[in-house]
């Protein structure tokens, strides 16, 4: 008779669901996962806290197609956690965290780190569920990562007592269900396919807003496709950013609030109408709107909506893409955008070259977009600074672009870093923090240097919560509006360079590039800490419609 824990059940069933990694902070309760893994040659990442642990399992979804899986300890270990499950839950990402629990026989006896994880869980995921039975192990991990995939993608949550995941049982009892991810793509209605065609071919000024889902559905190629046939200017939003390149004439970035206010038809595809539209606002009250969406709930929310498509991105796309054709209409509207496009770019450019002290930002996002590598990933982790570079700093392929999504999860830089070069050893990874959100997860650069992972990172600071500040000091006026947002100026560089890693400060322009070959050729995790103006605010913080 052979004898298998459930922790050895649990690695065997993620073995055989393509997982190769799990990311975690060690507890007891769950320490028999990582006897199976190291069975299972399952790599074991550990982290410093677990909410880096669920943000890199969350970004190897993204990168990967494959689900990233975390594992924690019971009480403070879930809810460390619960800020990087909420971000997945938000950002559409499929994953699975598993959290220990005291074992059953301690259970409403007050064991150590009990607390009822599933229901602090069920608001923020597709599937919460305690395993109560070992054998079952397999059958539940199997069905976990089903319902993260199923429909709108989010993650799930298993919960495994300590005596359940130590219980050895007879492995012939064992049934291990087939893991199956279905390869179809649900395809959108085709009457409605052809109503959207024909709507965007009679169209003098039309629009498209790409988002989020084209990527995860890694529909770029039928985006592009579509782009071109159309002669539609394009606009990227989310996880989207790189699924359209510069060589694409289509694909615009500055001109998006004028072509929304005055489109006759914006093709909304794989993104919500929150706040990043103003609930829909932002486009146009004459406008016809087509959307596209996984998720049948988001069609026509907080924006009526002419067409709605309920369907895998990927596949809807390619359905537009055939169905509409070469359109008769003059390029007079691509033009004028293009017109605004250059400029808005003009504007810009004495900041983009700007040898202000302190730096400007938009100096420092120039010279960041110049120095990256062309398969670089770039990871977002801030408010205003990274609202500003967004605007500049634009990824060449698709899925090089990784920012916290639209929960606005600031910490999120350190923890898609580690998954970032767990996933692509050979990529340049460049991250961008704010002063304030590479405070929240920056310890994790131990981690970084431990695994021996080589990220540039840069903090911009300007030593303060800046995108709060705006609003604050509109509302209240200067003195008011600096209370509780006011940071002291850190040398975050010494903190790396303390671990073992490369740190520099950065107080004049000119210092930049220097700085960031330097840590490129280190070899070591680095950061450079860039002193940048904190009077300076971005044109999209000030639109935002939360300062409103």
């Amino acid at each position: 008779m052979s004898q298998i824990t459930g922790g050895q059940l649990v690695a065997k069933a993620l073995k055989r669901a393509g997982v190769t990694t799990i990311f975690t902070l060690c507890g007891v309760h769950i320490v028999d996962i990582y006897n199976g893994c190291l069975d299972e040659d399952i790599r074991i990442i550990d982290v410093r806290h677990e909410q880096t642990a669920a943000h890199a399992a969350e970004a190897w979804s993204r990168l990967t197609g494959i689900p990233g899986v975390a594992v924690v300890t019971a009480g403070p270990g879930v809810t460390d956690a619960v800020t990087g499950v909420a971000t997945a839950f938000r950002n559409q990402t499929p994953m699975l965290l598993i959290g220990g629990q005291a074992p059953r026989s301690q259970i409403l006896k007050g064991g150590l780190q009990e607390l009822d994880h599933v229901s602090l869980m069920k608001p923020i995921t597709k599937l919460s569920i305690s395993i109560q039975d070992t054998e079952r192990i397999p059958e539940f991990i199997n069905t976990a990562l089903r319902e993260a995939f199923s429909g709108r993608p989010g993650p799930s949550f298993l919960e495994i007592p300590m005596d359940v995941l130590d219980n050895a049982v007879d492995m012939n009892n064992v049934l291990f269900p087939a893991y199956c991810r279905s390869e179809g793509r649900p395809q959108g209605d085709p009457a409605l396919v052809e109503q959207a065609a024909a709507l965007l071919d009679r169209a003098e000024r039309p629009a498209i807003i790409a988002g989020t889902q084209v990527w995860h559905c890694r529909g770029d190629g039928e985006l592009l496709t579509l782009a071109e046939k159309s002669r539609i200017p394009t606009f990227l939003n989310g996880a989207a950013r790189g699924c359209l390149g510069e060589c694409c004439p289509y694909f615009l970035m500055r001109s998006r609030r004028h072509a929304l206010s005055r489109a006759d038809v914006v093709l909304v595809i794989g993104t919500p109408f929150d706040f990043r539209l103003a609930y829909g606002k932002r486009i146009s009250r004459d406008a016809k709107i087509i959307q596209i969406d996984l998720d049948y709930s988001e069609l026509g929310h907080n924006r009526d909506i002419d067409i709605g498509i309920q369907g895998d991105v990927k596949a809807v796309l390619a359905q537009l893409a055939a169905a509409v054709s070469p359109p008769g209409r003059s390029d007079s509207w691509i033009e004028e955008l293009r017109q605004i496009e250059d400029d808005l770019r003009e504007k810009d450019r004495p900041f983009l070259d700007s040898d202000d002290i302190p730096i400007h930002p938009l100096r420092l996002a120039r010279e960041i977009r110049d120095f990256m590598a062309e398969d670089a990933v770039f990871i977002a982790d801030g408010g205003d600074v990274v609202t500003m570079s967004a605007g500049v700093i634009t990824p060449c392929k698709p899925g090089r672009w990784l920012d916290p999504g639209p929960l606005g999860t600031l910490g999120v830089g350190t923890p898609f870093a580690i998954a970032a070069k767990a996933a692509m050893p050979e990529a340049e990874v460049v991250v961008l923090f704010g002063d304030g959100a590479f405070g929240l997860t920056g310890f994790d650069y131990d981690t970084l240097i431990r695994f021996e992972m080589p990220v540039i990172g840069i903090v911009a600071n300007n030593a303060a919560w800046n995108q709060v500040r705006y609003g604050q000091i509109e509302r209240y006026g200067k003195v008011r509006g600096d209370a509780a947002n006011i940071l002291s100026p850190m040398r975050y560089d010494l903190v790396v360079e303390a671990m073992g890693g490369h740190g520099e400060q950065v107080t004049e322009p000119s210092h930049i590039r220097p700085a960031l070959e330097r840590a490129r050729s280190s070899g070591k995790p680095s950061l450079i800490n860039v002193m940048v103006d904190p009077n300076v605010f971005s044109s999209g913080t000030k639109q935002q419609s939360m300062f409103k």
